[in-house]
């Protein structure tokens, strides 16, 4: 139960742990759900449940500490209805919005507090955060195709690739199922080259780990081609090697 002030103490627990998680470079993860990756489309749900990360402090500290805009904006639009509820919250958001790394969420809450939280303006920055985060993907999208075609022209460096290929799949924060779709479709093709697959498995654990899970599975499963063998005997080695990233 929030306090006088606004806050609970949930929500500060949850604000610390954020804290702690973007020190470690780790992604934030769906509250009561441990392997699923936390969205923009999560924070844009107002029909989702997200416990202790609807409290306005957690909720700041994605929306000012965030390292990709469209998680920072979702954060910063589900914060905005409760500006005015107290001078604290208030000052919650006035902080953030002038200390936000992304420019755009720094627009969008000085736009909601000049209107004095106005419902109408705070529904437009809504409508205008979910255009954003649409448009964002997309354009992560078509950077992977790119490089993937740079890679099979030889215009990129495998470990450029491998390196970009995971940056834009946590930037995009792409959802579980595409991650497993790209990354399998990686392990499976016969034009991707062996020395490419391998640099994917170096690289593994950075995948969450129902998605490495169902990857190691369907690579297991596959049907038999040399450059398959090659990465299923490798997968065979990391899992008796104990390997974290199979873990």
């Amino acid at each position: 139960m929030a306090n006088a002030l606004g806050i609970t103490q949930d929500g500060l627990r949850a604000a610390l742990e954020i804290k702690e998680t973007y020190r470690r470079r780790e992604p934030l993860v769906l509250p009561g759900d441990g392997d699923r990756m936390l969205i923009p489309e999560n924070l844009m749900n107002h029909n989702l449940d997200l416990r202790a990360l609807e409290d306005p402090l957690p909720l700041a500290m994605v929306a000012s500490r965030d390292p990709e805009a469209p998680m920072a904006l979702a954060a910063a639009t589900r914060l905005a209805p409760m500006g005015g509820r107290t001078k604290l919250i208030t000052g919650v958001l006035t902080v953030v919005g002038e200390t936000s790394r992304h420019a755009l969420v720094r627009e969008c809450l000085d736009f909601v507090s000049d209107s004095d939280f106005d419902p109408t303006t705070i529904a437009e920055v809504r409508r205008h955060a979910s255009r954003f985060i649409v448009q964002t993907r997309e354009q992560y999208t078509l950077a992977l195709r790119q490089n993937l075609h740079a890679l099979l022209e030889g215009d990129i460096a495998p470990r450029q690739f491998v390196k970009e290929f995971f940056e834009l799949t946590e930037a995009g924060n792409m959802r579980n199922d595409i991650r497993k779709k790209l990354t399998l479709s990686l392990f499976l093709s016969w034009t991707v080259r062996p020395s490419v697959k391998f640099l994917m498995l170096e690289n593994f654990e950075r995948l969450p780990k129902p998605v490495r899970l169902e990857i190691v599975s369907a690579v297991l499963k596959a049907e038999p081609t040399r450059h398959v063998e090659i990465i299923k005997e490798e997968l065979k080695y990391m899992a008796a090697a104990g390997a974290a990233a199979l873990i």
